[in-house]
């Protein structure tokens, strides 16, 4: 399989291995690339489908005021599973692929069988995409700590970021939105693989900042949720990845949590290895 047509468009999507369905879902500013140290290693014991997600390269890119919407790319994901007859389907999500994974799982839980998250941006489970002051306040009576990283992280990222795509500047956006999500460093601390990822994906960088932003999350959804999930962590991710993941384990019913090693936000990038172990191991307790 070179590439799968789901809901109007073409996605660059390749399968390998056999068994039980894996899906390898990839963050923002990034594309299928990002799973090369997965694929095969899961390959050994499930069928793993990875692809890219629309106007993810090496597909079109997104056209000039077309929104990038959280929800179409859920869509997608249904879509495929349906389409290759893979359901239910082991989902494995990075970062914004995460959550698309969990939305996935809370619409139709039939779908899937298992989930791995690693550090979903589950933001609006505490605040609105664009957050009032008064919201703000709210959550720093109820939750001091979340609110002090939820209120960083949009002060020091992605207001600036928004900004500087808004005035045309997507060098200066791109290296806010870095520097939010990976730390300090940002953009010049990844290896080159990784910026060649970022660079290729700009656009989307950008049309998810000026979009409509991260769908909402209810908490009561996800205490219904029966699935069991591998939440999982870099040990040197912003404080905002630990303080969301927390939550989710608070939440999800059977949720069990690792941390991996010498790693930040990109962690089966950064520790393969490890990673990939923690992955095993958990869906063949879970096949």
């Amino acid at each position: 399989m070179g590439q799968a047509r789901v809901n109007g468009v073409t996605l660059e999507c390749r399968s390998n291995g056999s068994g039980e369905s894996v899906f390898l879902v990839h963050g923002s500013a990034s594309d299928y690339r990002t799973w090369r140290f997965q694929e095969e290693v899961l390959a050994a014991d499930f069928n793993v489908i990875c692809y890219s997600r629309r106007y993810h390269w090496p597909n079109a890119e997104i056209a000039s005021g077309a929104v990038y919407s959280m929800t179409e790319h859920v869509d997608d994901l249904e879509a495929l599973i349906r389409d290759l007859d893979a359901a239910p389907a082991h989902l494995v999500g990075h970062s914004y692929g995460a959550f698309l994974c969990l939305l996935l799982a809370i619409r139709e839980p039939g779908l899937v069988r298992t989930l791995v998250l690693a550090e979903p941006p589950v933001i609006t489970l505490f605040v609105s995409p664009r957050p009032r002051p008064s919201e703000l306040l709210r959550l720093l009576v109820i939750r001091p700590r979340t609110a002090a990283v939820i209120i960083g992280f949009g002060a020091a990222g992605i207001g600036p970021a928004t900004k500087a795509f808004q005035a045309g500047d997507a060098e200066a956006g791109l290296r806010r939105f870095a520097r939010a999500v990976f730390g300090r460093g940002g953009y010049d601390s990844l290896p080159e693989s990784r910026r060649a990822q970022v660079r290729d994906n700009l656009s989307n960088v950008e049309a998810e900042i000026l979009g409509p932003g991260l769908a909402p999350l209810n908490a009561l959804d996800l205490r219904k949720l029966q699935l069991p999930v591998l939440l999982v962590t870099g040990e040197s991710s912003v404080k905002l990845f630990q303080r969301l993941t927390d939550a989710l384990e608070e939440l999800l019913p059977r949720a069990s949590r690792v941390q991996i090693p010498a790693a930040s936000h990109m962690m089966h990038e950064d520790n393969a290895p490890a990673f990939n172990r923690a992955v095993r191991s958990f869906l063949a307790a879970n096949a």
